[in-house]
């Protein structure tokens, strides 16, 4: 996405829903905390954008911004996109990585616990990334050859007991990077949605040790209210 392209992005998102709120009903049943996420859902200028872009979650300006600052994804690339569903961020990077195009030779591998559906040049698994099985079917849907790019949005369920929650994201992050180590080439890029919370440390020491370059990024269409931003691992030893 060129500078003018991400300017007219960030321009339609502050104005074009501006005075638009929209209140929420009680609804018996529903509780106090689903009831004020709706309420984020439908005055969240985002999700209305992703809508009329035709994404399928508000997630996808995210890697829209991370690729915009770093251009961690080109023409040609394999990229594994773990939790991928609802499949944002593939829309976004098989468009950028053209593996949607008709003669492509590159791959996207998207996989995740939920349906994905289908999305061109996408190849998707419903499969847990935990299952025994899981990264030997990612190898495997890639020809066995190596990725360039492993992205990883994955976000555990909250429990609503923060610091538990924390420690969840960060086994999920840890994952993805003993995962990334293995079948990234050299030179290749990690990507991973992480929580601020204390217990990171350890492991940002341990992919610093592993990639050339570790950045901590908040993209503009991240809630401000969340904790969560991206670790940039770049350029893999």
């Amino acid at each position: 996405m060129h500078s003018q392209d991400k300017n007219n992005l960030f321009m339609s998102v502050s104005s074009g829903y501006r005075g638009k709120f929209t209140k929420v009903k009680t609804a018996k049943g529903r509780k106090k905390s689903s009831t004020l996420w709706l309420m984020r859902q439908l005055n969240d200028p985002y999700v209305a954008k992703s809508k009329l872009d035709g994404y399928r979650s508000r997630a996808a300006y995210k890697l829209l911004e991370i690729n915009e600052k770093f251009r961690v994804l080109s023409p040609g690339m394999n990229v594994v996109d773990l939790g991928a569903a609802p499949g944002g961020w593939s829309q976004v990077a098989a468009k950028i990585i053209q593996s949607n195009n008709k003669n492509a030779t590159n791959k996207l591998i998207a996989i995740d616990l939920l349906p994905i559906d289908p999305i061109a040049g996408v190849v998707n698994l419903q499969k847990d990334f935990f299952a025994e099985d899981a990264k030997t079917l990612i190898i495997n849907n890639l020809d066995n050859q190596l990725a360039d790019v492993v992205l990883s949005d994955m976000a555990a369920n909250t429990t609503g007991h923060s610091a538990t929650d924390h420690l969840r994201i960060i086994d999920l992050c840890e994952n993805a990077f003993q995962f990334a180590i293995t079948i990234l080439k050299p030179g290749g890029h990690f990507i991973a949605k992480i929580f601020r919370g204390g217990a990171e440390n350890d492991l940002l020491n341990n992919i610093k040790q592993n990639f050339t370059t570790v950045k901590h990024f908040k993209p503009d269409s991240s809630r401000k209210t969340s904790s969560e931003f991206y670790l940039i691992a770049l350029k893999k030893k």
